[in-house]
């Protein structure tokens, strides 16, 4: 039988007063794995309230208090790794021990991170800034904060979401991807003896759901992970009630490589960089830009490295990466591939991989123009193209000429070409003979339509937070 998915409310999970249900489907196979309910506006209601009386306590809970209940949810998520795996891969189809190493491990650290940053928040020092007052500044929790998480890294998203949020001394009504919504489940029952109820609630549902979470008049704080089209939506209903927005959003990432990289390495790590998790990450390689005399060989290596990368197994240890999550994105992926301009060849890749499921072979594309959708546009997906470049300057107007700017990176064994392509190049993060690696000590986050605000780091950790100037007279 078939179960049906409840929210997570108030610390108790509860069936939704919505009657409509999505079907959670394994992609895989395509088999159905559970029923999730889509929530209303009383659902969102008993959250929201839920989160507002949490947070009346909740604020005044001590830093060092914080870090414990967050250090303790940490050695939980390591301590029900294996449910927490099968959880996620029967909504998203990864690689096992992809999620064990980068969701479920990762996540863990992320949230040890954060849970020392609940004691390091900072202002101003206290002085004498006018004459008889004396100043200073509080750093405080917004309140309750609405947050959407994405389907490509459905734990580790939601570690993202409410780490911060958490340590700054917020209350959150997280909703989950409408297709992977059972790890952030497995995830809230963890916290029932660990965190006051209502500091975390989640609510499912579909886009509807959240752009109603976002429109409630209770949060001070909207945050999504998600694509352009749906960050734009968010931070026009957060416009509405002024509310501030969180947006991490789309990318379409290029890799410069220049003729003295070492090529067959950069191939190959470029290719593994570009294909991991189905290339179904914002920050993931999209664009390679060579510089014209290393163009073929280039190529070459990638292609011979990509043939080595498999996908498309019902076995999971047999592959490099599984399938892309949903039908509906598996039919935009191939309809991107069916649109390809005549101009432009496929050098690998290019169809689907295996006989069930969404799997999609790893795709070089060879020949694509500036303007051409395929560079232009966000895939999301295990496709790449390479396209050449004469100069410098030429290579980092051709980098930047996109809307998203998110992630890039430079390969290159010239140290001066390497800190002048990283200063010029409009990109949240640039990485140097290397690509897609975080750290929770370090800011994550784009420019232009890749949206604004910052994961991880203590820069993440306040923008959860607000600045309150307290100044008293001295000879009162």
């Amino acid at each position: 039988m078939v179960q049906t998915l409840q929210n997570y409310i108030n610390g108790e999970f509860v069936d939704a007063a919505g009657t409509e249900l999505l079907d959670i489907v394994n992609p895989t196979n395509g088999e159905l794995v559970a029923k999730a309910p889509v929530s209303v506006a009383s659902d969102i209601d008993a959250a929201m309230a839920a989160a507002k009386q949490a947070f009346a306590s909740w604020k005044h809970v001590p830093p060092s208090q914080r870090q414990l209940m967050l250090l303790r949810l940490a050695d939980a998520l390591e301590a029900n790794s294996d449910e927490l795996v099968e959880a996620q891969h029967r909504n998203t189809g990864q690689v096992r021990e992809m999620i064990a190493a980068e969701e479920v491990s990762a996540g863990a650290d992320q949230l040890r991170f954060f849970a020392g940053a609940a004691r390091l928040l900072e202002g101003k020092s206290a002085g004498e800034y006018l004459e008889g007052h004396t100043s200073y500044v509080r750093r405080e929790p917004i309140g309750v904060v609405a947050q959407v998480a994405p389907w490509n890294y459905p734990l580790l998203m939601a570690v993202w979401k409410i780490g911060p949020a958490l340590a700054a001394g917020n209350t959150v009504v997280l909703k989950p991807s409408d297709t992977t919504p059972e790890s952030t489940l497995v995830l809230a029952r963890l916290t029932q003896d660990i965190l006051p109820a209502g500091v975390l609630n989640v609510v499912l549902g579909n886009g509807e759901t959240g752009a109603a979470m976002v429109e409630h008049k209770t949060p001070g704080l909207v945050s999504i992970t998600g694509s352009v089209r749906a960050g734009i939506a968010v931070a026009t209903g957060a416009a509405k009630g002024l509310k501030r927005a969180h947006l991490e959003l789309g990318g379409k990432a290029p890799a410069i490589v220049f003729a003295d990289a070492d090529l067959k390495k950069s191939a190959a790590a470029i290719a593994e960089f570009a294909f991991f998790n189905a290339g179904q990450d914002c920050t993931a390689i999209t664009r390679v830009l060579v510089q014209e005399a290393a163009h073929d060989e280039l190529v070459a290596a990638m292609v011979e490295h990509t043939k080595t990368l498999k996908t498309g197994s019902q076995d999971d240890s047999e592959n490099y990466f599984g399938p892309l999550n949903n039908i509906n994105h598996f039919n935009a992926v191939n309809a991107v591939m069916d649109a390809l301009p005549a101009h432009c060849s496929i050098a690998t890749g290019g169809k689907r991989a295996g006989d069930k499921g969404y799997f999609f072979e790893p795709t070089i594309i060879t020949g694509a123009k500036q303007e051409d959708d395929i560079v232009q546009k966000e895939t999301f997906g295990p496709i790449i193209t390479v396209q050449k470049f004469l100069t410098e300057a030429e290579a980092i107007e051709m980098a930047n000429d996109v809307e998203y700017a998110l992630a890039s990176s430079v390969w290159t064994t010239d140290h001066g070409t390497a800190m002048r392509t990283s200063r010029d190049l409009d990109f949240g993060a640039v990485w140097i003979n290397t690509h897609i690696m975080l750290t929770a000590e370090m800011p994550h986050g784009g420019f232009k339509s890749s949206g604004y605000g910052k994961d991880l780091s203590m820069y993440g950790v306040e923008d959860y937070t607000r600045i309150k100037h307290v100044m008293t007279v001295l000879d009162a």
